[in-house]
């Protein structure tokens, strides 16, 4: 390539495009080949794991009990879900696919977002199987995480052979941004965290936590204390709510101690830890009695435990964020 105003730079570049394009009509192949075919869940839908979701979700909703219970829609994944030991559902063309997106530097990965579409309830003893295809893979795309593909699979699950619901799941598979500049302040070149999704029902909240307060929503109706943030009522449907202030007082009730992939944003702006590595996330049961999740600090993640006293305060994570976070009461017992 040559001409006037053209320079090595501009020959890269070029270059660059014209391999990306090329992966792309690669990637592109693959949309509409199965993902996974004749996949069938472990278990039939029964009761003990609705009961489990039920009560991690804290969801009393009485539709889920009973001599008639129906499982809650949202467990429309869990029904399919392969465990430790996976599906042999699964297609070599999905494989092939994260291959040629690795080979290409989109070596990392995050989950963005999941719909689902519900088509008919599901009760205890109903078998679940389903077919998964990869419904599209997006142009390149540059996110502050760093540049890469989305890729959407959509699986359709079936109740004794009928339709039940579809379940779209989206990855994005990218090549890390680079952290910082070279020369760059301590507080740009620091990871930021994910900022939270503020809308019209949960905006509330999110004041709240700008005064230091944590607010729970509770039922103008029934007077039923709710967590997160919902439009209406799950008890008694009312849309009507005001707040309570909770204590922060609260136990864990819950948690998992992430590894892997290492995100150090969680860590670079925790006082208890000096650098990225593992960190906990719990389930905290405040004592109103609602749950919510969150981070736990001043304390190892390795003597996080279930039962342990938490006490809440608020963690400056960036200039602009700022997060209700729970630290383990001193003198607690592990």
């Amino acid at each position: 390539m040559s001409g006037e105003g053209v320079g090595p730079d501009d020959e890269r570049a070029d270059v660059s495009e014209d391999v990306a394009e090329d992966v792309y009509a690669r990637l592109k192949a693959y949309e509409g080949r199965a993902s996974a075919v004749g996949g069938a869940g472990k278990d039939l839908v029964n009761e003990p794991m609705i009961r489990h979701w039920c009560e991690a979700m804290g969801d009393t909703n009485p539709a889920y009990a009973g001599p008639d219970a129906m499982a809650p829609p949202t467990m429309l994944q869990a029904w399919t879900m392969g465990g430790l030991s996976g599906h042999a559902a699964r297609s070599e063309a999905f494989d092939e696919l994260l291959g040629l997106l690795d080979g290409a530097g989109y070596t990392s990965v995050v989950a963005t977002d999941c719909e689902q579409e519900y088509l008919r309830p599901l009760r205890p003893g109903d078998r679940i199987t389903f077919d998964a295809l990869i419904e599209s893979v997006s142009q390149r795309k540059t996110t502050k995480l760093g540049t890469g593909h989305f890729v959407t699979t959509r699986m359709d699950v079936r109740a004794g052979g009928e339709l039940a619901g579809t379940h779209r799941f989206r990855i994005l598979k990218y090549a890390p941004a680079a952290q910082g500049r070279e020369g760059a302040s301590e507080s740009s070149a620091r990871p930021r965290r994910p900022r939270p999704v503020v809308n019209r029902d949960n905006a509330g909240f999110w004041e709240g936590v700008a005064r230091h307060r944590l607010l729970i929503q509770r039922c103008d109706g029934c007077k039923t204390l709710r967590f997160p943030w919902l439009p209406g009522c799950n008890a008694c449907g009312s849309p009507k709510w005001d707040t309570v202030e909770a204590s922060g007082e609260g136990t864990v009730y819950s948690y998992v101690v992430m590894h892997h992939p290492p995100f150090p944003a969680f860590t670079a702006t925790d006082h208890a830890a000096a650098a990225a590595g593992p960190y906990a996330v719990a389930l905290i049961e405040l004592a109103e009695g609602v749950r919510m999740i969150s981070n736990v600090v001043g304390v190892p993640h390795d003597e996080v435990r279930i039962g342990t006293p938490v006490r809440l305060e608020f963690l400056r994570a960036d200039e602009e964020l700022e997060l209700p976070v729970f630290r383990a009461v001193e003198g607690s017992e592990g």
